[in-house]
């Protein structure tokens, strides 16, 4: 009788030791969500409906729903390779005649921190990477580890900034009711925000509302964040692709420095140039003297040697070409220029064509709204209608992607939001 509970209890033990054995390492982790973009794509994809609209895909489409590889680009790729160059490392901070052109397209030719040595500047893998590199930064340097992001802001903003062990607050924006700029109720919250905190300002074409600031509003803007003594951080993911001209929606970022505001600047090439998988980015902070940069520019590289320790060559190396080549430089300004057209006249014509149908609702904030994505004012239960009844796809929140309309289906998706609306 001993010997069999011996013999049972050794069993036990064994199989317990198996399972212990067979059990994965990582049986606990659980399940992330699913991404909200990826998940509408994917039901994109499964709808068999040949006249099919995605207005959820962040990237621009031609008029024929296509990507579209700028020519500017496609000749300014032929000229690096016709170099033979070699596939060395970049230094820490990246191709430095990238650098230089990239930062002088978002301050200005005439910039006074340029000019004067002060801007500490490094290559980053696209806008995400930029912003995680000034997240890093100011956890590790500025004194306030909260910053505040207008609600709402890019999806990825406050994962970003989390992430580096930065702490994301909120600000009015955007005005639901009258699907407008909540300037009131932005100016009132960094007036009540701890004096020295980060505020996050999207430079043009807001994503995800499309609202932008005036040019006066920004002059006010400016005031309060200087008298509250705010760490500006403005990023520019649209320079050009927003109104068409570079020096127009950088209007914000060169009227601060102007004020002598030391801002924090993320910019990206993936829209204005298309080079999306390229990865092409710059983050760049502005010092008080060259000494300081030079103190500024060590420590990014701190930062970046543990994190990807160098930055990829190939797109910088185009879109360098871009813009130190006057010819090129001046076919990819018009190419920005044909691209933001396409999508502001996207925006009049569905607007015209919804006040064809008859529409009771006022749809100004279409064409009033600037930039690749449009609030359209839609209810999460409108949006799932047009899916199911239309197969025509955005987020629930109501926003659309205007590159995803064509002078093909644009009357189609008129008619849609008209027949949801009514």
């Amino acid at each position: 009788m001993l010997r069999t509970r011996l013999v049972n209890a050794m069993r036990t033990s064994q199989v317990a030791r198996i399972s212990i054995r067979l059990q994965s390492t990582w049986a606990n982790v659980q399940m992330g969500p699913p991404d909200a973009i990826l998940g509408i794509t994917e039901s994109f994809k499964k709808d068999p409906f040949e006249q099919k609209i995605n207005l959820g895909v962040g990237a621009y489409r031609d008029d024929a729903g296509k990507p579209y590889v700028l020519n500017s680009v496609r000749e300014a790729e032929k000229v690096v390779l016709a170099k033979n160059l070699d596939k060395e490392y970049a230094g820490i901070t990246g191709v430095p005649d990238f650098t230089g052109a990239a930062a002088e397209l978002a301050y200005g030719p005439g910039s006074s921190p340029l000019l004067e040595k002060r801007v500490a500047v490094t290559q980053t893998i696209s806008g995400t990477g930029a912003l995680r590199i000034g997240a890093e930064f100011l956890a590790k340097f500025y004194k306030s580890k909260s910053i505040l992001l207008p609600s709402p802001s890019w999806a990825n903003h406050a994962a970003v900034f989390r992430t580096a062990g930065m702490q994301p607050e909120q600000y009015k924006y955007y005005d639901k009711e009258n699907i407008s700029l909540d300037f009131e109720g932005m100016l009132a919250d960094l007036e009540s925000a701890p004096a020295g905190s980060v505020v996050l300002l999207h430079a043009c074409a807001h994503n995800p509302t499309g609202v932008d600031p005036t040019q006066e509003q920004w002059r006010k803007i400016s005031e309060v964040v200087k008298r509250k003594g705010h760490f500006p951080f403005f990023d520019m993911a649209y320079q050009g692709f927003a109104s068409g001209d570079c020096d127009k929606d950088a209007y914000a970022v060169r009227y601060f420095v102007e004020q002598g505001h030391q801002i924090a600047l993320c910019q990206s090439f993936a829209k204005n140039m298309g080079l999306y998988g390229e990865r092409v980015g710059l983050f760049s902070l502005v010092c008080a003297s060259a000494e300081e940069r030079a103190r500024v520019d060590s420590q990014l590289k701190i930062l970046i040697r543990p994190m990807y320790s160098n930055p990829p060559i190939h797109g910088a190396r185009i879109a360098s070409t871009i813009l130190n080549t006057p010819e090129l430089k001046e076919k990819w300004l018009g190419e920005v220029k044909s691209m933001a057209d396409r999508m502001i006249s996207m925006r009049h014509l569905l607007k015209q064509h919804l006040e064809e149908l008859g529409s009771k609702h006022d749809w100004s904030h279409v064409t009033s709204q600037i930039g690749m994505f449009c609030y359209t004012g839609l209810s999460g239960e409108q949006v799932d209608r047009l899916a199911k009844e239309f197969s025509v796809y955005g987020t629930r929140d109501g926003r659309i992607s205007i590159s995803g309309i064509t002078s093909h289906n644009v009357k189609r998706l008129a008619e849609a939001i008209h027949e949801v609306t009514k």
